[in-house]
């Protein structure tokens, strides 16, 4: 399920076949068996309005979901920015050989985290990972050293600038994984396939008619192929774009 939802234009393919023969299903096969009598219409009709009213509630409820997941993605890639540029400038106060090691290992740093907003390769993920750690390392190592020398007002803004840096990279790690739920993709399909099948059971026999029915299948399938869209951080079209990351790399001159 993960893996379609990782890619939108996978799941818009087979959820346009699955409902599509869910249609089919119940227009060819559950009406032959069950045939719908003419006085069991009203309350036939009743049952499909109710079943596609709870489906466009599922839809719009998961939408908003995504959506409040992606701003907040936003928001934290700029929380992240701002972090370590307020630490670039607070390295101006330290003493000049300490100064410039942080500085340049602060760009470096922001380089590593603006390359994993861009990337979508998986093995250049896990490189870029791993020399986020390192670095990482690296600039503990340096708040720790300046701390020591400058036991001071002027250690301690350094080494909680710091602090700033690496939990807004935590924070926005931790917001990846933020995701709709699986089960609530499940029901979704679940009520959309169910929807489908007495949208088929339901309609009368015509060739416009039959065009007309494939409205319902595009409609759903491409609601929930939006949905995964922007719920998927490195799946899809639609992605965090590091724009202040960016902002801070030419503002330090890269």
């Amino acid at each position: 399920m993960q893996a379609f939802v990782d890619h939108p234009g996978t799941l818009f393919v087979v959820l346009f076949v699955g409902f599509t023969a869910a249609i089919a299903f119940g227009a060819l096969a559950l009406r032959r068996v069950f045939p719908l009598k003419l006085e069991e219409r009203e309350d036939f009709t009743l049952v499909v309005t109710s079943t596609l009213t709870l489906l466009a509630l599922l839809i719009g409820f998961n939408l908003s979901m995504a959506v409040n997941r992606y701003d907040q993605r936003k928001n934290l890639e700029e929380n992240e920015a701002n972090a370590i540029g307020t630490e670039y400038a607070r390295a101006d106060v330290v003493a000049p050989p300490i100064s410039a090691k942080i500085k340049a290992e602060l760009t470096h740093y922001t380089q590593l985290r603006f390359t994993h907003y861009k990337t979508r390769d998986a093995q250049q993920i896990a490189r870029v990972e791993q020399d986020t750690a390192n670095s990482q390392a690296e600039l503990w190592r340096l708040a720790t050293q300046v701390a020591k020398d400058q036991p001071n007002p002027i250690g301690a803004a350094v080494m909680t600038g710091m602090n700033d840096v690496l939990n807004s990279q935590d924070y926005s790690e931790a917001a990846l994984l933020n995701r709709i739920p699986l089960g609530a993709w499940a029901l979704m399909i679940l009520i959309g396939l169910f929807a489908c099948v007495v949208q088929g059971y339901g309609a009368k026999g015509s060739v416009r008619k039959g065009i007309l029915i494939i409205v319902l299948p595009v409609t759903v399938a491409l609601s929930l192929m939006l949905i995964a869209d922007i719920d998927s951080p490195r799946g899809g079209i639609i992605h965090v774009e590091p724009q202040n990351l960016a902002r801070l790399l030419r503002s330090l001159g890269q």
